[in-house]
């Protein structure tokens, strides 16, 4: 099993909370979409610092993760992610 994890700062445009809410939305609608994409849970960041925002997923294997990465679906998240994202770090691991 591989975690993907990413966090995301978003753009101070008056609208985070609204932008957090749709990438949720979007990213956890991918569950029973993606083939080998077990679990997605995205979450405001509670305690400050850096990043607005985390996502913590879990893929069968690193070429479910591979399958994601180009997934129609996972590409029309992605695309409003980049308009609303400031900046980025992602993590991935086999656990």
């Amino acid at each position: 099993m591989v975690t993907h994890m990413v966090f995301w700062k978003l753009k101070d445009d008056g609208c985070k909370e609204e932008n957090a809410r749709c990438i949720k939305e979007g990213l956890e609608a991918l569950v029973g979409v993606v083939p080998g994409l077990l679990e997605m849970r995205v979450g405001l960041n509670l305690n400050g610092g850096e990043y607005d925002l985390a996502l913590c997923s879990r893929f069968a294997s690193m070429l479910a993760l591979h399958g994601y990465e180009t997934h129609p679906e996972h590409l029309r998240v992605r695309a409003f992610v980049k308009r609303v994202a400031a900046a980025r770090a992602a993590v991935d691991f086999e656990a």
